[in-house]
This record gives structure tokens, sequence and C-alpha cells, in this order.
């Protein structure tokens, strides 16, 4: 895959930069984080008008027909200034759902209503006993008539408090940790039986508690095979892990952009502290990592696209231990020549760091994809 960005993806680069930059700037992202829902309503009209929200889809779709790398250039810059808009959760992870695994009729509906800024949607899929491995579910989904009715309980739904539609992993054969009988179904967030819980996690985003009580579902609202839908949740999974290590970068380099700048205009002894030859080492050791981290994000987006499980897996796997180590290093690295005030609410940095350690716990630790890029357990001392 060629990374040599076109006229097209360096217009986009630009255009999103320059709208982050005009918008999102630390002290308006507070008043986002302060306000309801906890982000911006009014930026998710714009990444609407920007075509942002219709990127990932194919053209046929109502979508713009973007590639792995658009959507890499979108959430690098969406990292650089800690986006808090549900795209992720939306526009990545349950459109890859509906790419993958919905009928035609159920994308013309659903992806329209996404790119034009009119449907949130969250996935549904963890829970409170399964950790990372996503075959295991227990919520149930019972045939009744010509549908089925849903019950259970939901974990950490990303974006889960503020979706218009879940797509609830459930299932409909099997035991609780069997990899078949799993299925996909469509569930209005307002409907008789779901009952949701929302929160801020420690980065700012927002998540949900969902519980699922004799939910009703019809056949029109099932995506694919209600009993082999695990397939499509791995891909949909890979993509989204994809996504979050090119977002890890935006906050890497800017961590170190910070640190770097930081470095030039605080003093000691009369001097600048970035004159001093150790702490010059130290910020070398962190462009390393972030061109570390760089290079695994782009072969992330490179794979993201293999169809063979056995081959994307693994090396999706590969890259989220990269970029969990060099989160972690630039991260810590950061804080540390900031001194104190690098963990003051104040200061940018903190904010990064945490928003970098969440990506590395979202949808497996380092020592979880070790574990899967090497074939061995997955319970490996975190």
């Amino acid at each position: 895959m060629d990374f040599d960005l076109n006229d097209e993806q360096r217009l986009l680069q630009e255009s999103l930069g320059k709208l982050l930059a005009d918008h999102y700037a630390f002290e308006q992202r507070a008043e986002m984080l302060g306000g309801d829902p906890g982000w911006s309503r009014e930026m998710w009209a714009r990444y609407a008008e920007m075509g942002l929200l219709a990127l990932p889809f194919a053209e046929e779709d109502g979508g713009m027909g973007g590639g792995p790398v658009e959507t890499m250039i979108v959430m690098e810059a969406f990292g650089g200034a800690l986006v808090l808009e549900p795209y992720l959760s939306t526009v990545i992870l349950c459109g890859s759902l509906l790419r993958h695994g919905a009928s035609d009729a159920q994308r013309g509906d659903l992806i329209a209503k996404i790119a034009e800024g009119g449907l949130l949607m969250a996935f549904a899929q963890g829970e409170r006993q399964s950790r990372y491995d996503l075959f295991d579910v227990a919520t149930t989904a019972r045939r009744d008539g010509g549908g089925y009715v849903l019950d259970g309980a939901k974990t950490v739904v990303l974006g889960g408090d503020s979706a218009d539609r879940l797509i609830v992993s459930a299932r409909t054969a099997g035991d609780r940790r069997d990899t078949n009988g799993i299925g996909l179904f469509l569930v209005d967030a307002g409907a008789a039986g779901v009952s949701r819980g929302g929160y801020a996690t420690q980065d700012g985003h927002r998540a949900a508690e969902i519980l699922l009580e004799g939910v009703r579902v019809d056949e029109a609202d099932v995506l694919g095979d209600p009993e082999g839908a695990l397939p499509v949740i791995e891909r949909a999974v890979d993509e989204t892990i994809a996504a979050l290590c090119a977002e890890a970068v935006g906050t890497m380099a800017k961590m170190h952009a910070e640190t770097v700048e930081y470095l030039k205009v605080r003093k000691q002894f009369g001097v600048p502290i970035g004159s001093f030859q150790v702490l010059q080492h130290a910020a070398v050791d962190m462009f390393v990592e972030l061109e570390q981290a760089r290079s695994m994000a782009m072969f992330a987006a490179m794979m993201a696209g293999e169809a063979e499980a056995g081959v994307r897996g693994p090396a999706i796997s590969a890259a989220k231990v990269q970029i969990g180590r060099s989160g972690k290093a630039v991260g810590q690295a950061a804080i540390q020549l900031h001194g104190g005030v690098g963990m003051t609410m104040e200061f940018q940095v903190g904010h990064y760091f945490k928003r970098a350690t969440m990506i590395d716990q979202t949808f497996g630790s380092v020592a979880h994809h070790m574990a899967r890029a090497g074939g061995g357990d997955s319970l490996v001392a975190e």
C-alpha cells in the first residue's frame, strides 16, 4: 500500500486540521466536556458537512468510498485534538458491522442516516464476564414467533448513552463461550425493556451500562446469520483497532510536540531545561517511540482490509502491542519531563496520556494481543 498521500487525501488532512484548530482548542473541549451530552452536536453536524460520517462507506450505500488511509488520516487528526464525538462507535465500529453484516436494504436505510448526521449507533458487545473475548456472550436471543426476544446485560458500551440504535450481540444457540450460535440484532435504544446508565470514562469519553429485559426484535432487524455473526464481529473489531492505532499516533505526536515546546520555555538555573543533554536524549527517545508507533499504525491500516482472519488478526494484534508499548513510553516521558504540572487538569499532556492509556485497554491490552499474535493464552499476566 502506498502511504504517500494523493491530492484528495492531502485536502482531507488539511481541511480537517483547520476545522479542529478553529473549533477544538483545549478550552473549547473543556466546555464540551462540561455540557450535555459531553460532546458537541455542532461539531457532529460539521463532520457530516465535510463528508466524514460518510467517508468509509461504499458509494452505492450512500458513502464516499474512502479506504483505510482516509480513516487513518481522520483518526490521527482526532487523536491530536482529543475529539470527544462518538465517531469511533458510530462510523468506525458500527459502520464496519453494517458493511460486513447487513443486508442491502439495511445498509441503504441506516448508512444514509449516519452519513447525514441523523443517526448515532453503538455496539453492545462486552459483558462483565467476557473481558476481551468476543465470543463470550451470555445475553440470549430466544425465538418467538416472527422475531426474537433478547435478555441480558452489556457493559462499557462506547457511545451507548447517546445512541439512537444499538447493535446487540446475543446468543441464539450453544453455551456461553461457544464460537457458534451468536447473532447481531438491531435494537432501538428507546425500545421497551431497554435500560441505559451512561457515564464518563477516565479520558472524558462516554459509555453506558445497558440492560435488556424481554426486548422484542423483528426478523427484519437481524444482521446476517443469527448463528454465525462472530466472524463479522471479529472483522469489525480488527478494523476498529486499526483506527484506534491511528488515533493513538495522534495523541503521541501531540504529547511529543507539547513536551518539546515545554523544554524550550521552562527555565532552570537561568537556561531552558531543553539545553540539558539528558532531557534532549529523553525527547529523542519519545520521537523514536512515536515513529515506531506510526509505522505500525500504517501496517494496521494496510492489514485491516484483509478478509482472511488468520492473516489479519495476528497483524492487527502486533500493531496493537507496539501502540500500547509506545503510548506508555511516550506518555510516561511526557509527564516526567513536565514535572508535577504534567498531571494537573490545566495541562494538556495529562489528558493525552489518559486517552492513550484508554486506547491501550480498548479491545485488548498489550498482554492480550501478545498472546493473540503468538497463539498463546489470553490470560497472560498484565
